[in-house]
C-alpha cells in the first residue's frame, strides 16, 4: 500500500513538471490557463474611469509624492466625510447596544431585515411628523447601498433622469444595472439618461417641463453638490409632472437636517401626492456622524405601484429580504439614541457647527471674488469660476498653491463643469485656516 500511494504520487509530480513553462509560449499558455472563462459584465467597461472620490485621493497623494514636505499642511474640503466626535447621548446608544450582546438576556442574533420596530416607528414619528406609517420604513446600511437596492428593483429596461450635476452613483450604478448606452465623447454623457440641467442660470432646478420623460427622476434636495434647497413650489411642480407622466421619483434627502429657511420641505412627502409617485432615502451619515457607523433608511409608501399595480415597496422588501440581513443590533440602538430627544439636541449642535463652517467658507469665496451658491440650507458650497476655467485645473492649482483639496464640478457630471464644490465637513480651525490660504493664493 505504501509502495502504491508513493508511486502514485510521484505519479502525479512528474506529471505536474511535464507542464511546467519553460518558454515564452508556455509562458503565454500559463497566461491564459489563469484566466477565468467568464466574460465581463459589459456595462462595467462603460464606466468612465474611477469613482470621483478615489479619484481625488488619487491625485492628492500624486501631489504629495512630488511634494513629501507639505504633507502636514493639506486640508481637505473634498469629499463630505463628518469629522466631529459623535455626541454622548448617542454614543452611549451605541456602547449600550453593544453591551447587551454580552449578556444572555441582552443577546440578540438576526433580526428583521427591515429594520428594528422601535427604530422604524420613531424614525415615522420624529422625522416626518406621522405622515409616513412605520411599515413603510426600511432600515438599511446607508443611503447609498439603497441606492443600489433601487436601481436592482427596477432593473435594466428602464430610462432614468438625473440633475445635472449630481451625486455620482445615480448615474454610476445605472451603467452598471444595463439602463445606459455608451457615452458619447462630444456630451460626455450616456445614451438613455435624461440629464436635467441645474445651474445658476435656472436657480439650479431643472426646467422639467421641457425635459424628456423618463421612469425614474433622481432628484436630491438639498442637493449635493450644488447645496440648492428646492422650495415647495418647486416640488409641488415636480410631484405633478411625474403624475401627469407616470415616473417615479427616488428623492434623496440625505442633508435634509441642514435645511433652515423657513418653508423649504425636508421630505418628499411634505407634498400632496408625493405617497403616490415618490419614495426617499435618506441616512443617520450627517445627522450624527453615522459616516463610519453606517445607518441609512429608505421609505417607500403603500400607494407607489408599478404599472402592472404591483406595490414597489414589495419588491424593495424581496431585495432587502434576500440580499441583506438587516442593519447591525448595535447600530440600530445608536439611530435610536439619536431620535430621543437629547440625541436629537446634539444633532442641532452638530449641524450648526458645520453649517457655521458653510458660512465661513461661502464668506470667502465671495471675498476673492467669486460667486458663491449653497452653504445656508446645505453643508456644500459651490463656487462658479470665472469664464474659461477648467474645474480640475483649479483643483489643482488649489491643491498646489494653497494645499486646499476640493473637488471639481466635472466630477458630478459635465453640468458642473466651471464649478467647484467645498465641504463644510472639516473642523473649525481647519476651515478658518483654509479660508486663510484660499484667500492669499487666488485673490
Amino acid at each position: 500500500m505504501k509502495l502504491s500511494c508513493a508511486f502514485s504520487i510521484l505519479s502525479i509530480v512528474a506529471s505536474a513538471s511535464a507542464f511546467t513553462p519553460t518558454s515564452t509560449s508556455n509562458t503565454r499558455g500559463k497566461t491564459a490557463l489563469s484566466m477565468s472563462g467568464v466574460t465581463r459584465n459589459p456595462n462595467f467597461a462603460k464606466l468612465q474611469g474611477g469613482y470621483l472620490f478615489p479619484e481625488i485621493g488619487r491625485r492628492r497623494n500624486a501631489y504629495l509624492e512630488e511634494n513629501p514636505d507639505m504633507a502636514d499642511r493639506i486640508i481637505s474640503l473634498g469629499i463630505g466625510d463628518t469629522t466631529q466626535p459623535i455626541p454622548e447621548h448617542i454614543l452611549n446608544g451605541l456602547v449600550s447596544s453593544a453591551k447587551k450582546l454580552g449578556t444572555k438576556e441582552g443577546y440578540s442574533g438576526y433580526g428583521a431585515e427591515q429594520g428594528m420596530g422601535d427604530l422604524r416607528a420613531k424614525i415615522a414619528d420624529k422625522l416626518y411628523g406621522g405622515i409616513i406609517k412605520d411599515s413603510e420604513v426600511f432600515i438599511s446600511d446607508g443611503a447609498k447601498c439603497d441606492i443600489m437596492r433601487v436601481q436592482q428593483v427596477f432593473g435594466p429596461g428602464v430610462t432614468t433622469a438625473v440633475q445635472d450635476p449630481s451625486y455620482p452613483v445615480y448615474v454610476d450604478t445605472s451603467v452598471m444595472m444595463g439602463q445606459t448606452g455608451e457615452i458619447n465623447p462630444e456630451t460626455s454623457q450616456f445614451d438613455n439618461i435624461v440629464y436635467m440641467p441645474c445651474n445658476a442660470e435656472n436657480d439650479f432646478f431643472p426646467d422639467i417641463d421641457n425635459i424628456p420623460r423618463s421612469d425614474i427622476i433622481y432628484f436630491c434636495s438639498p442637493n449635493n453638490p450644488t447645496g440648492a434647497a428646492a422650495t415647495k413650489e418647486q416640488l409641488e411642480k415636480l410631484v405633478k409632472v411625474c403624475k401627469e407622466r407616470g415616473s417615479i421619483l427616488v428623492f434623496d434627502a440625505a442633508y435634509a437636517p441642514f435645511i433652515r429657511s423657513e418653508g423649504v420641505p425636508k421630505s418628499i412627502f411634505e407634498i400632496d401626492g408625493a405617497r403616490e409617485v415618490a419614495m426617499e432615502c435618506n441616512s443617520f451619515s450627517k445627522y450624527a456622524g453615522f459616516t463610519g457607523v453606517r445607518l441609512g433608511w429608505t421609505v417607500v409608501p403603500d400607494e407607489l405601484t408599478f404599472s402592472d399595480g404591483t406595490k414597489v415597496r414589495d419588491d424593495f422588501n424581496r431585495v432587502m429580504s434576500t440580499a441583506f440581513n438587516g442593519a447591525s443590533n448595535i447600530v440600530q440602538g445608536g439611530g435610536i439614541a439619536c431620535l430621543d430627544d437629547e440625541g436629537l439636541a446634539e444633532i442641532d449642535v452638530l449641524i450648526n457647527y458645520y453649517l457655521e463652517n458653510a458660512k465661513l467658507l461661502k464668506e470667502a469665496m465671495e471675498s476673492i471674488g467669486y460667486s458663491v451658491y449653497g452653504g445656508s440650507d446645505a453643508p456644500y458650497v459651490f463656487v462658479k469660476l470665472p469664464d474659461g476655467k477648467k474645474s480640475w485645473d483649479v483643483f489643482s492649482e488649489m491643491l498646489e498653491k494653497a494645499q486646499v483639496v476640493t473637488i471639481p464640478g466635472a466630477g458630478f457630471g459635465p453640468g458642473g463643469e466651471g464649478y467647484l464644490r467645498l465641504s463644510a465637513f472639516a473642523p473649525r480651525e481647519t476651515v478658518i485656516e483654509a479660508c486663510e490660504r484660499l484667500k492669499k493664493a487666488m485673490a
